[in-house]
């Protein structure tokens, strides 16, 4: 008997699959969506211009801390300590370590694993490459350094709730409301991470003698089954935040003030 399977482990059948349904167009739709948003993020990151409203003290997150030298004293909280140069982001401290907490985390991996690498785009269907590895070989080893990233990002969401509140010491406008909202779905994507969930929690045998690990667990559980929608929404609060704080800097137009 002639067999038509094109790989170990898949069933004899010549279509390529049998789905007909759109299945290709969830990863079309992170495909479009991630690669927007990182093209703005990148342009806006290497702009090195419009970060901060010196009469509201707004910061955006893609410049928080700003740490070269080309930095405006009032933004350069932890200090102006790397060269200016045009390919150093000014939050140069912090970026790479958000990119990497989101790079390695689960729902962002199945999204471009589907949407990027076709690995596979979508549930029966085959993967679009001949071999697959999984995650034990260079470079998608260091995907096992999410829970590092992890510690790092809740420092970071620290810092974001500083500039937030170092804001809020001027008055009340629309960019305060714009930027406490970003904030609170930055730590609620951040504590929802399966590896908050896992430290929380995962290594307790006896929940009845942990009760506030406990408590804190089943709040990070109820986050943890919102993880990929709140993966989408602050990169949109980001992307607000940021492009609310350049307009305000670049003379656009002006705050709306609700307190002073």
């Amino acid at each position: 008997m002639t067999s038509t399977a094109t790989r170990p482990g898949r069933a004899a059948i010549a279509a390529r699959t049998l789905r007909t349904d759109r299945w290709w167009f969830p990863p079309l739709v992170t495909f479009v969506g991630l690669g927007a948003w990182v093209t703005y993020a990148t342009v806006r990151v290497f702009l090195h211009d419009n970060y901060w409203v010196d009469d509201y003290h707004y910061l955006t997150p893609f410049y928080s801390p700003c740490v070269t030298e080309r930095c405006v004293e009032e933004a350069a909280h932890l200090g102006r300590f790397l060269p200016g140069w045009w390919i150093i982001p000014d939050a140069a401290l912090t970026l790479p370590f958000l990119l990497l907490f989101r790079l390695t985390c689960y729902y962002y991996r199945k999204a471009y694993y589907r949407a990027f690498w076709l690995s596979p785009p979508a549930c029966a269907v085959p993967d679009g490459h001949r071999r697959y590895t999984g995650e034990t070989r260079f470079p998608l080893i260091f995907q096992n350094v999410h829970r590092y990233a992890f510690y790092a990002a809740a420092i970071i969401s620290v810092i974001n709730t500083w500039d937030a509140a170092l804001a809020q010491a001027t008055g009340l406008g629309l960019g305060n409301v714009i930027l406490w909202v970003n904030v609170i779905m930055l730590w609620a994507y951040t504590l929802s991470c399966h590896s908050c969930r896992h430290i929380a929690g995962g290594r307790l045998k006896h929940f009845s003698k942990h009760p506030v690990r406990y408590r804190f667990w089943t709040f990070v559980s109820a986050l943890n089954v919102r993880h990929m929608q709140l993966a989408w929404i602050t990169l949109g609060t980001l992307a607000l935040t940021d492009f609310y704080i350049m307009a305000l800097a670049a003379g656009w137009f002006s705050d709306l003030r609700i307190i002073n």
